[in-house]
C-alpha cells in the first residue's frame, strides 16, 4: 500500500506536468514514476527518510521543467523533500560545467576558482545527504533505458557521460547493481557490435548442448525461441538490432536482486516470443537469465538435502550475472578470452548468524557449506579464494570459487555470513537511510564489481600444469616456521602454526591444536582482541618446540602434527600415513605488515616469558565504533574521502580535451585552484574548509580552542602537522 505523501506527490506531479511529452511519445509523469519505482529498489520500505526520499524522486523535474516553485513543494511536502529536490537541481550542475568547460576550455589545465568553489560546494552537500545521489542516479538510469529515442550522436555523448561521470559515483557509493547496469546500457550504445557478439557467446557457453540432459527448464526455452542451434562463433549483422532491442538486452538490475521477479521476466519473455519474434540478443539475455536460474535450483535444493536446520542459521540463496562491460574490462585487463572469466555468473549464499550472536558457527557452515558445493560441481584449480581468513583491504569477507557449473561452463559461487553480507553489500549512501530506525539493512547491490575480484593464477598455457603451479605457489615461497595457518576439515576449523618448511615451501609440517577452535578468530582480525589470538597461536608453536616434536604423528591428546603438500588446485592438502592426499586442507593467514611485526613480537615475548599486555595492539580509525552517533560520524567521514576521491576524477574529466602529453595530473593542480583542504571535526562531523597548507594547529584555532592537544586520524600529533582533504581532526579539551 503506497503512503498518503506518495499518493498525494503522484497527484501534484501529475498535474504540473499535465501536457508534457517524452521523446518516446509518452508522457512526462511516466518518467516520474519509472524514477520513484527504481528509488523504491535502493531504500527501505519504511521510515520518513525513506519516504522523503521517494516523494522527491517523483518531484524531481517539477521546479526546472513546470512553473510549480520550491516553495510550492515545501508548503505541499515538507522542508526535507524541497531540500532534496533543489539537491537534485543544483547536481545537474556537474554535467553542465564539465560539458562547458571541455568546450570553452580545451587548452586550460584546469577547473577555474570558481568552477572549482561550485563544485566542491556540490559535492559537500552531497556528503550531508547522499540521498540526492540516490535519486539522481535513479533520474539517470531511466533516462539510459530509453535513451533509444534520442538520435545517435547525443544518445553516444550521454552514453560515454553516464559511464565515465555516473557509474563511477555509483561504484564508489557501492551500488553495484544499479552500476552494473548504467554500465551495459552505455555499452549497448557505445559498443553495439561487441555487446551483440559477448551476448550470443556467453548465450552459446550456457545452453543445453554442453551437457546432455541438462536444464529442462532451457531446453524448453530455448526450442520455443529456436535457438539451439546457435555456435559459439557468431556472425552478427550489424542490422539485425535496433538501439532499442539492445537495451532490452540488458537486464533490470531489480530483476537480478529478486528470484520472483526474475521467474516472472522469463516467463513474460516466452509468452511475447509465442505471438511475435524477439529479436535474437533479447532471446540470448533470456538465455543467460534461464541458465542461472536453474543453477540456483540445482544447489537450493543439494544444500536442502545436505544441510541441517539451526534456528537463526538459516542459509539463503541468491544469484547474479556479472555486467557484459565488466567482462569485457576484464578480458582486456587480463588478456583471457571470454570464457575464462569466471565469475561471469555467480551464486551467493549467505549463512544467517542472528544477529551476530552465532557468528562463529556460521563460519563453521559456510566451509561446509563450500564442501558441499566443491561435490556438487567440480571445482577449478587455483580459483578458490579465502577472504574469510585473509579478508581484502577494505574489510571485504567471503569465500569465492569458481566451479564447473552442471553445463560445463564456469559458474563462481560466494559463501559468507549474514555479517559479512551485510557489511559487503551496503553502500555508503545507504546508511543516512537507515540511521533513523536502525532497521536491517537490505541488499541493494550485488559486490562483485570492485570488491570481490578474485585473484587469477591462470597461465597463458592452461595444458601447462607445472607452470600453473608454479604461478600459484609464488606468495608461499617466503612462508617461515611459526607463522599461522587454519586446519580446515568441512565445517571443522582449528588453528595451527607452520613447524616446518620442506622443498622450497611445497610441503609443511604444521601443528594442529585440536582444543583452540579458530572460527570467530580469523573471521575478525580487526578486532581488540587480537593480541591474545596472536599469543595463542605463539603458545601451541612454544608448546612444539619446547616438547621437541618434529615428525608427523607427534603430539598429545589435544595437539597433534601433521604433513600438508601443496596442489594444482593451490591449496595445502593433508597426507596420511601412506601419503594419501585427503581433502583436509589449511589455509595461509596472510598478514599485513602490522600484523607481522604484531605477531612476531607475540612470539618473542611467549618464547622469552615475558607478558604479552604490554604490546600495544594497532590503533585504527576504521574500527567498529562504540555508539551509534559515532558509527554516523565514520559513515560520513568515509562518504566525504569517497567524494573528495570521486572529485579528482571529475577535475581529472574536465582536462580530457588536452592533448596527454599537456595534462597535468590533480595532485600538481593544488585542489583546481581553490587551495584548500576539506576536514571532519570530531565528534560532531561538522565538515570544515581550511587554506591548503592548514596544519593542526590552525584547525584547532578554528574551532576556538587554540593550544590545545590535536589528534588526527585517531593520532597525537604535533602542532605544525599538514592536514590532508579527509582528515578527521579532534581537539582535546
Amino acid at each position: 500500500m503506497r503512503p498518503r505523501q506518495v499518493v498525494k506527490a503522484i497527484a501534484f506531479a501529475k498535474k504540473a506536468h499535465h501536457g508534457q511529452f517524452r521523446k518516446t511519445g509518452d508522457p512526462y509523469f511516466t518518467h516520474c514514476i519509472h524514477t520513484a519505482r527504481i528509488l523504491a529498489m535502493l531504500v527501505p520500505s519504511t521510515g520518513k527518510r525513506a519516504i522523503d526520499t521517494l516523494v522527491a524522486g517523483i518531484l524531481h523535474d517539477v521546479v526546472e521543467d513546470t512553473s510549480e516553485s520550491l516553495l510550492s513543494i515545501e508548503e505541499n511536502f515538507g522542508e526535507d523533500v524541497a531540500k532534496l529536490v533543489a539537491g537534485v537541481s543544483k547536481i545537474s550542475y556537474i554535467n553542465q560545467l564539465l560539458r562547458r568547460h571541455r568546450r570553452l576550455n580545451v587548452n586550460q589545465g584546469t577547473l577555474g576558482h570558481d568552477e572549482a568553489n561550485n563544485l566542491r560546494v556540490m559535492l559537500l552537500g552531497m556528503v550531508n545527504d547522499p540521498r540526492v545521489v540516490l535519486i539522481k542516479l535513479a533520474d539517470r538510469l531511466h533516462n539510459m533505458r530509453t535513451i533509444y529515442a534520442l538520435q545517435p550522436l547525443k544518445a553516444r555523448a550521454l552514453a560515454e557521460e553516464t559511464l565515465l561521470i555516473w557509474c563511477s559515483l555509483a561504484s564508489r557509493l557501492g551500488l553495484w547493481a544499479l552500476k552494473a547496469e548504467l554500465e551495459d546500457l552505455c555499452f549497448a550504445v557505445l559498443q553495439p557490435q561487441l555487446f551483440q557478439k559477448m551476448r550470443a557467446d556467453l548465450s552459446s557457453m550456457w545452453s543445453s548442448r554442453n551437457r546432455p540432459g541438462y536444464l529442462r527448464r532451457i531446453i524448453a526455452w530455448n526450442e520455443k525461441n529456436s535457438i539451439l542451434g546457435c555456435e559459439n562463433s557468431v556472425t552478427i549483422d550489424k542490422d539485425v538490432s535496433t538501439m532499442k532491442d539492445l537495451l532490452e538486452a540488458v537486464v533490470p538490475f531489480d530483476i537480478l536482486l529478486d528470484r520472483r521477479k526474475r521467474s516472472k521476466f522469463l516467463n513474460d519473455l516466452g509468452l511475447t516470443s509465442e505471438t511475435q519474434t524477439q529479436p535474437k540478443v533479447v532471446q540470448d539475455a533470456g538465455i543467460a537469465l534461464a541458465s542461472l536460474a536453474v543453477c540456483e535450483e540445482m544447489l537450493e535444493r543439494e544444500l536442502f538435502i545436505s544441510t541441517s536446520y539451526v534456528p537463526g542459521m538459516e542459509v539463503t540463496l541468491s544469484s547474479r550475472l556479472k555486467s557484459l562491460y565488466s567482462i569485457y574490462s576484464k578480458m582486456k585487463r587480463k588478456d583471457v578470452s571470454i570464457n575464462k572469466v569466471y565469475d561471469a555468473r555467480a551464486l551467493r549464499v549467505v549463512v544467517g548468524d542472528k544477529n551476530g550472536t552465532l557468528h562463529g558457527p556460521a563460519i563453521q557452515c559456510c566451509y561446509s557449506l563450500l564442501d558441499i558445493v566443491h561435490r556438487l560441481w567440480t571445482p577449478i584449480d587455483g580459483e578458490l579464494d579465502d577472504y574469510i581468513i585473509n579478508p581484502k583491504p577494505s574489510g571485504y569477507q567471503s569465500l569465492h570459487t569458481a566451479v564447473q557449473g552442471p553445463d560445463n561452463a564456469p559458474l563462481e559461487v560466494q559463501i559468507r555470513t549474514q555479517k559479512m553480507h551485510e557489511y559487503a553489500e551496503h553502500g555508503l549512501a545507504a546508511h543516512w537511510l537507515y540511521k533513523e530506525t536502525g532497521n536491517t539493512l537490505s541488499s541493494i547491490g550485488s559486490t562483485d564489481e570492485s570488491e570481490t575480484e578474485a585473484s587469477s593464477y591462470l597461465s597463458k598455457d592452461i595444458d601447462d600444469q607445472t607452470s600453473m603451479e608454479d604461478d600459484q605457489f609464488q606468495k608461499y615461497r617466503s612462508l617461515k616456521a611459526g607463522h599461522p595457518v587454519l586446519r580446515v576439515e568441512r565445517s571443522h576449523l582449528l588453528a595451527a602454526v607452520i613447524i616446518r618448511v620442506e622443498k622450497g615451501g611445497r610441503e609443511l609440517l604444521v601443528a594442529v591444536s585440536f582444543g583452540l577452535a579458530a572460527s570467530e578468530a580469523v573471521a575478525d582480525r580487526r578486532s581488540s582482541f587480537q593480541i591474545k589470538q596472536w599469543e595463542a597461536y605463539a603458545r601451541l608453536y612454544k608448546k612444539v618446540s619446547d616438547e621437541w616434536w618434529c615428525e608427523p604423528g607427534h603430539g598429545d591428546w589435544c595437539t597433534c602434527l601433521e604433513k600438508y603438500t601443496f596442489c594444482r588446485d593451490g591449496m595445502y592438502h593433508k597426507q596420511d600415513q601412506f601419503e594419501r592426499l585427503l581433502p583436509t586442507f589449511i589455509q595461509v593467514i596472510d598478514l599485513m605488515e602490522e600484523e607481522e611485526s604484531e605477531y612476531r613480537a607475540v612470539l618473542s615475548a611467549v618464547f622469552e616469558g615475558k607478558p604479552v599486555d604490554s604490546i600495544a595492539s594497532r590503533p585504527s580509525i576504521d574500527t567498529v565504533a562504540s555508539t551509534s552517533m559515532e558509527t554516523s560520524i565514520n559513515n560520513k567521514v568515509h562518504l566525504l574521502r569517497t567524494m573528495l576521491q570521486w572529485e579528482e576524477q571529475l577535475r581529472n574529466e574536465a582536462i580530457l580535451g588536452q592533448p596527454k602529453h599537456e595534462r597535468k595530473s590533480y595532485s600538481s593542480l593544488e585542489s583546481g585552484g581553490l587551495g584548500e583542504v576539506v576536514i571532519v571535526c570530531w565528534p560532531h562531523g561538522e565538515i570544515i574548509r581550511l587554506t591548503s597548507g592548514s596544519t593542526a594547529a590552525d584547525a584547532a584555532r578554528r574551532v576556538g580552542f587554540d593550544g590545545k592537544l590535536v589528534l588526527v586520524n585517531g593520532q597525537l600529533v604535533l602542532p605544525n602537522t599538514e592536514l590532508k582533504d579527509g582528515d578527521v581532526v579532534e581537539v582535546r579539551v
